[in-house]
Order: structure tokens, then C-alpha cells, then sequence
């Protein structure tokens, strides 16, 4: 008789209102609290304060991509953010000046706008470029250097030369890009003055959007074929290469992606602000981003957002209460935060409180709590059973 193939098949997975609320309830309420509460509760001056923020958060989420799952420590993720943050503060100055040139261009002499401005006359093209012209710089850079297999210490120490050369390419390019001022004196964005309460709420709402919309993707990527990948590249490069992947190909795609983000946060950080110099693409904004994602999390998109927040809150305050010496503060704020969280604020949560919980939970019990069980159980004569399966009177 021949056999019946039996077959199996999988159960399908059902997705209940309960797993969805645990996974996306957080989000949809810290969403909620951002779009709605904020602009409601917030004054003027803290509603910029925290725009400023997200974009920081933004830019800290585009390290973490990198650092935290990829293992590459950029040092000169300033130069990306600054890069978008100044195709957008050309289109505004632009705007601002009108039919005639920008003011700095006039003090130096030049009579014609050059070339290289006329595109960002506009506003879909400097968008555009804030986020394509640091992606191609990254991905330019990124492919030789990976090419080369630098990594390690080599790879930072070229991202933050790189920093450092670009900076003072611009502060010496004096006509063209406003030099150590910077692009000044902006009035308005698409029109509508950008002093206006209603300009601010809507760009703050826009940044609360482009940065959900920036964590969804960057959780989506993290979590395909492609982010196992880059973790798998991160813990042994060797291994991946052996299995027949090119570390180079996936280094320089993630590199040129998180140069995006930075470059979108920049030009989100642009018009809140009002003004972008040399200094934001220069070294010490660049460690900056990375004392902010050290301090949450660099192994989490939620924790390098969370820690871009919780240090520059604390800068604020501390700058406030204590104009003095409030670096000092803050300095012993990011030292014991580096030595008590090693994996940052969410990296703690993550991983020491469950533990401490089900040692709280799980009572052990102590000699004093078996000792007179025993003596009970011995005086009821209750019958023990040896090693060796033999049945002893008590």
C-alpha cells in the first residue's frame, strides 16, 4: 500500500488588537503628545526649542544607523546636516533678498549670482538637494574609503577630516557662502513670514512628521534581510565577506542613507533656526551627535532620538540657571551617564531591568524558611526517597 503524504500546513498568524497596541502604542501616543500638546501647551520660544531638538533627534537617529548597527563611528556627521542645512538657506536667501543679491555677495563685489545658486532659486530643488548632494558625498567618499577596507578608528578619524576640510573651505569661500557669518537675514519661507506664530507651528509640526516618517523607514531597514546583514557586518566583516556579500556595496549604501537623514534634518533645522554657519559643520557639533546617541542608546533608533533630546533639554536648563559654570554640569552629566549606562539609557532599560524584576519577582527562599518545613515534615514521619530510589522512614 503506498503511504498518504501527509502535509502540513502553517498555522496563520494572527495579528491581534492587543500585540498591535503593545508594539505601535507608544509611538502612536508620543506622536500624539508631539503634534497636538506641544504647540497647545509650549511657549514660542520652547515650540523653536524643540524643533531644534527633533532635528538634532533626527540627525542622532542617522548616527545610530551607522555607529550602532553598522559599527562605523563617523565623526563628521556635522557635515551632512550642515550641508542640508545650507541648499536650504540658499533658497531662503534667495527669497529673502529679492531681485537683487544677497548682501554678503554685494560687501565682496560680485555683480552676477553665480551658477551654482541659480538652481536653488527653487524650493523643490534645494529640498532635493539638502537630502541628494550629502547622500552622494557620502556615498562618493564612503566607497573609496570602503574600497580601501579603513575601518575602525581610520574611518573616524577620515570623517572627521573631512569635516574639518569643508569647514574651512567655507568660511574661505567668503562671496559664495557667507563666510564665518554664514547665511544671515532670512525673512520668509514660500512666501509667509517666517516670524509668524503660525509659520513656526507648521514647521514644528513638519519636523514631527519627516522624523516619524524618518524612524519608520530607518525601523523597516534595521529590520529586513539588508539590516541583519549590517549587523552580521558590524560583529564579523570577515565571515560576511566569505559568504559572498561585499562589505563595500552594503558600507556605502547605509553611509549614503543616514547622510540623507542628516541632510534633511538640516534643512528642517534651517528655517526654525534662521541663520547657518561653518560652526554647525565644524568638529565639536560633530562629537556632539555623537555624546547625544552614546548617551541613549547608539544600538537604538529610539534611543539616539531620546538622548539628542534629554542632553540638549539639560544643556538648555542648565545654561539658564547656571550661565556661569553650567558646562561643568554638564560635563559630569555626560561622564556618569558614559560610565553607569556603558549601553546607554535604553540599553539599561533593556537589558538590567527585566533582570532586576524577575529577581524581585522569583523569591528564592532562604535556610530560615526551609529549616522548619523540614523539621515538620521529619516529626509527620513523611517518607524521603534516597538517590538511589529506595523508599527510607523518616
Amino acid at each position: 500500500m503506498q503511504e498518504k503524504q501527509l502535509t502540513v500546513k502553517p498555522m496563520p498568524v494572527q495579528i491581534t488588537a492587543g500585540a498591535l497596541l503593545r508594539q505601535w502604542g507608544p509611538f502612536v501616543l508620543v506622536a500624539f503628545l508631539l503634534l497636538v500638546v506641544a504647540p497647545l501647551t509650549l511657549s514660542e520660544f520652547r515650540l523653536s526649542l524643540m524643533g531644534r531638538f527633533l532635528t538634532f533627534g533626527m540627525v542622532a537617529m542617522s548616527l545610530s544607523l551607522i555607529w550602532g548597527y553598522g559599527g562605523m563611528l563617523c565623526l563628521g556627521q556635522g557635515l551632512f546636516f550642515a550641508l542640508g542645512a545650507y541648499a536650504m538657506g540658499m533658497y531662503l536667501k534667495l527669497e529673502a533678498s529679492g531681485e537683487s543679491l544677497p548682501d554678503f555677495m554685494l560687501w565682496s563685489g560680485v555683480r552676477e549670482l553665480p551658477w551654482f545658486w541659480v538652481p536653488f532659486q527653487s524650493p523643490l530643488v534645494a529640498i532635493l538637494a539638502a537630502i541628494v548632494v550629502p547622500m552622494l558625498l557620502a556615498g562618493l567618499v564612503g566607497y573609496f574609503i570602503f574600497r580601501s577596507r579603513v575601518q575602525g578608528v581610520y574611518f573616524a578619524i577620515i570623517t572627521q577630516a573631512l569635516t574639518l576640510v569643508f569647514s574651512l573651505l567655507f568660511v574661505g569661500q567668503q562671496p559664495y557662502t557667507g563666510g564665518t557669518n554664514g547665511i544671515t537675514n532670512l525673512s520668509t519661507i514660500f512666501g509667509i513670514p517666517l516670524s509668524d506664530r503660525s509659520t513656526e507651528v507648521v514647521l514644528y509640526i513638519a519636523t514631527v512628521i519627516c522624523l516619524g516618517a524618518v524612524y519608520l523607514v530607518s525601523r523597516w531597514f534595521t529590520s529586513s534581510r539588508f539590516g541583519r546583514l549590517l549587523v552580521a557586518m558590524r560583529d564579523d566583516e570577515t565571515r560576511v565577506r566569505f559568504l559572498g556579500y561585499n562589505p563595500a556595496i552594503l558600507k556605502t549604501m547605509v553611509f549614503g542613507v543616514s547622510a540623507g537623514i542628516a541632510g534633511l534634518a538640516g534643512a528642517l533645522f534651517m528655517p526654525q533656526v534662521g541663520i547657518i554657519s561653518p560652526s554647525v559643520m565644524g568638529v565639536v557639533f560633530s562629537l556632539e551627535i555623537v555624546v547625544w546617541v552614546a548617551v541613549g542608546g547608539r544600538a537604538s533608533l529610539t534611543g539616539a532620538v531620546l538622548g539628542a533630546l534629554l542632553v540638549n533639554w539639560t544643556k538648555s536648563g542648565l545654561s539658564e540657571n547656571f550661565p556661569d559654570f553650567w558646562q561643568y554640569f554638564q560635563g559630569a552629566l555626560f561622564i556618569g551617564a558614559v560610565l553607569l549606562f556603558p549601553m546607554g539609557l535604553v540599553g539599561f532599560f533593556q537589558q538590567q531591568l527585566p533582570a532586576f524584576w524577575a529577581r524581585r519577582v522569583r523569591r528564592i527562599p532562604s535556610e530560615a524558611d526551609v529549616r522548619p518545613r523540614a523539621a515538620a515534615q521529619m516529626e509527620a514521619g513523611v517518607e524521603a526517597v534516597d538517590d538511589h530510589g529506595s523508599r527510607q522512614s523518616a
